[in-house]
């Protein structure tokens, strides 16, 4: 699949989760997890459950894979950051186990379908 068509996809995805995110019986709202403007957060736990590990910019660099510790890994994550991010299963970043492509501009996703184990930040 073209970068294009997964950063698409991913969009949508994405979209569709920050939707559900909110989604629940009447008057019971999911708690989203908290996130400062301009950091990403992931949680070890779905629905925002456990103590975040928290990344930004100024620690960095664009197109540069950050491995999380070794023996963790995020379950659910929220995109603050203002640049689009990429989450991969594999430590490495390598493009051979799943990873997908969010925006910056506030995702939040509760739920991820795999673990995420290293991130990667893009340029607009």
């Amino acid at each position: 699949m073209s970068r294009y068509r997964t950063f698409a996809a991913s969009l949508a995805a994405s979209a569709a989760a920050v939707v559900l995110a909110g989604a629940g019986p009447a008057g019971a709202a999911q708690r989203l997890g908290d996130c400062a403007a301009g950091q990403l957060c992931l949680w070890p736990e779905p629905e925002f459950r456990g103590s975040p590990r928290i990344h930004e910019l100024h620690r960095t660099g664009t197109q540069e894979c950050v491995a999380l510790p070794r023996g963790s890994a995020g379950n659910a994550f929220a995109n603050r950051t203002g640049r689009p991010v990429t989450v991969y299963q594999d430590p490495e970043c390598g493009e051979t186990g799943e990873f997908d492509t969010y925006p910056g501009d506030g995702t939040w996703v509760p739920r991820t379908a795999y673990q995420v184990r290293a991130v990667k930040f893009w340029e607009h």
